[in-house]
Parts: C-alpha cells; sequence; structure tokens
C-alpha cells in the first residue's frame, strides 16, 4: 500500500466515524425531554401514582329545610299540618315585624277547645360566624288570671319565669286569627330556668293573652296543601 493510499483510507474511516458520530448525537436529541438532563437539568424520577384513601362511609347530614323536610315558612291558610301526631288546620296568619326582625304566626285549629299558635321565625347564629337557623314554635295558651307582664321575675303556676324579650311589632293578619287586619301587637317574653318559654302579648288597647312555648326540632311538621 503506498502511502497516498493509506492516507486515503485514513481520511475516509475519520469521515465515516464523524458522520456516525454526529447521527448519533441527532439522534440522542431528538429523544431528550425537559427533565431527561437537557441543559444541565437533573432528572426527574418516574411518576408514582397516588395511593387511593379508602372509600368513606355515608355523611351523616341533619337534613336541609326544603329539600329533605317541608319547609314551615312556606305554610299557608287553609293548609293542613300535622305535628306531634295531631293535625291541624291553618285557620289564619299573623305576619309581624320589629325592629327589622320578622317572624309569622299561624292559628291553628285542632279541634279542641282552644286554638293553638305556631310561630315560625329565621334567627341568626349566637355567633358572627354562626349560620341562620329556623325557631319554630308550638304555642299553648296558658291561664294568668289578669296577670300582667312585668319586667323582673314572674311566678306563673309555681315556676319562675325572667324576662327575656319585650316590645312593640306592627302586624298584618290575614284569614281568621281574631285581630285586626292591621295594627300593633305588644309582646313580653320570659324564660325559666328549666328552659320553658312564656310569651304575654296584646293587640295595643286589648288584654294580654298568654301563652307557653314548646319548640319543634326540624322535620316535625308535615304541610298538606290547600288545595
Amino acid at each position: 500500500m503506498t502511502p497516498a493510499v493509506a492516507v486515503m483510507l485514513g481520511l475516509g474511516v475519520i469521515t465515516v466515524v464523524l458522520l456516525l458520530g454526529a447521527f448519533y448525537a441527532t439522534t440522542r436529541q431528538d429523544r431528550r425531554t425537559p427533565g431527561d438532563g437537557f441543559s444541565g437539568e437533573t432528572p426527574l424520577p418516574p411518576p408514582v401514582e397516588a395511593e387511593r384513601s379508602p372509600p368513606r362511609g355515608p355523611v351523616q347530614d341533619t337534613g336541609h329545610v326544603g329539600i329533605d323536610y317541608p319547609d314551615p315558612r312556606t305554610i299557608k291558610v287553609g293548609d293542613t299540618i300535622e305535628c306531634q301526631g295531631a293535625r291541624s288546620r291553618v285557620l289564619g296568619a299573623v305576619y309581624l315585624s320589629c325592629q327589622g326582625v320578622q317572624w309569622t304566626e299561624y292559628m291553628l285549629d285542632d279541634g279542641s277547645r282552644h286554638h293553638r299558635w305556631l310561630s315560625v321565625e329565621t334567627r341568626s347564629g349566637n355567633t358572627p360566624g354562626d349560620a341562620p337557623h329556623l325557631e319554630v314554635l308550638l304555642w299553648t295558651p296558658v291561664p294568668t288570671q289578669g296577670m300582667v307582664p312585668a319586667k323582673r321575675m314572674i311566678i306563673v303556676e309555681g315556676a319562675e319565669f325572667f324576662p327575656a324579650d319585650r316590645g312593640t311589632a306592627s302586624f298584618r293578619a290575614e284569614g281568621y286569627t281574631g285581630m285586626p287586619d292591621r295594627g300593633l301587637l305588644d309582646f313580653a317574653d320570659y324564660h325559666a330556668a328549666d328552659g320553658r318559654l312564656l310569651s304575654f302579648e296584646r293587640v295595643q288597647g286589648g288584654a294580654w293573652n298568654s301563652s307557653y312555648a314548646q319548640s319543634l326540632p326540624p322535620g316535625s311538621i308535615m304541610i298538606d296543601r290547600k288545595v
């Protein structure tokens, strides 16, 4: 082999090696993705599927007004309601407002000698973060023998009642209530140590009437709509 041929063969081998190196480098770069060490980045570990937490049991829910049980705020005059195992017809309704607070009192006829009242009020929570809640009270007349509400403790049927709230509300009456269509209503509320509630009410210029209140739990009232 002459020196010229050897040189030519050497150049050819070098050319082939350079071409193969360039092709290999190009192929490697085409397959690179961010995180595979490109531009000095540290390779990321392969993704790991997050472990699934075991399925949770059913969540206890106290229910939602108007969804899981009838909304007592939708009661209308002429409806029939059922509570505490007794059915009562709604004879009338009184819509009251006092210093921005509004509530409704429904007059009920359950066939007994005395009519009872059902009051429904949306009350704010005890603290600013508490959600509003419905207060539903069933009122039963109690004889007070001409007693008038005092600004101090009073005794009714041997129980001590302490002042809770009092004021004058404007009202609008609908249906049969035994009250004018519109007017002003004085009220005075009391509470006993055992949780009992007592309220005095009168249409201005009239005599005082008194009733005990019993709180009804959510969902305890069924409503048959007036046809």
